[in-house]
């Protein structure tokens, strides 16, 4: 497993999770966005474990082989349509985030909020940099974009299975609780299709998506994808 060093978090990226959309920002906001950034950066411990497996078309969703895990609905099979192998991925920024969200929530509302959309733009950049090192080492292969568990038609009640598939509590320190929602918080699950054809760009759109109706990029005007 590579090291992933956060060096800087994308500025724009955490403005965009706050609903800044070409707004003037003062003094006051700026000194606490390069505050934040600085305290996400040194808090943040980046892990992740990643596992390649062959998998079978059901008429319920796909099977990971060698497991007894199925992934139900519709949206997963198109995702995974003509690939050959599928790569589940989690990924954590760790629980001292979590943390420090808890604490300025109760000592620094505005704070907190900063804080939290750095940490999101974090746990983003961590994702994009393991897909890097996938990409790598899977040269041979064109990849699909990272498809979330809770995306489309795929329950978000498959979290815990897909957890203990990649032992994830062991390796990584990620659990899932009774709500399926994932602790530490900052945390990503997604299965990524591997293929030796051409992938056809795929239609994303807000729909599909699990945040649909409670997203700040999208009542900012912008879209995450």
């Amino acid at each position: 497993m590579k090291n992933i060093i956060l060096d800087k978090i994308d500025k724009s990226e955490a403005l965009r999770y706050l609903g800044y959309r070409n707004t003037k920002i003062d003094d006051t906001l700026l000194a606490m966005i390069d505050e934040c950034e600085e305290e996400v950066r040194k808090l943040a411990s980046p892990r992740y474990i990643y596992k390649v497996f062959d998998f079978s078309e059901t008429s319920e969703g796909i099977t990971f082989s060698n497991t007894n895990l199925t992934l139900k609905g519709n949206s997963i099979k198109n995702h995974l349509a003509n690939c050959e192998k599928a790569v589940a991925m989690a990924v954590t920024i760790g629980e001292g985030i979590d943390r420090n969200i808890r604490i300025l929530s109760h000592t620094n509302l505005a704070k907190s909020v900063v804080f939290d959309a750095f940490s999101s733009a974090a746990i983003e950049q961590v994702c994009n940099k393991v897909e890097d090192i996938i990409r790598e080492e899977f040269k041979e292969y064109k990849m699909t974009f990272r498809f979330g568990i809770g995306y489309g038609d795929l329950p978000l009640s498959h979290q815990k299975d897909f957890v203990k598939v990649l032992d994830a509590t062991k390796k990584i320190g990620i659990t899932v609780g009774n709500s399926h929602m994932m602790i530490p918080t900052k945390s990503v699950t997604a299965i990524i299709g591997l293929s030796k054809e051409e992938i056809k760009k795929a239609n994303r759109n807000c729909a599909d998506c699990n945040l649909m109706g409670n997203c700040n990029i999208l009542k900012s005007g912008n879209h995450c994808y």
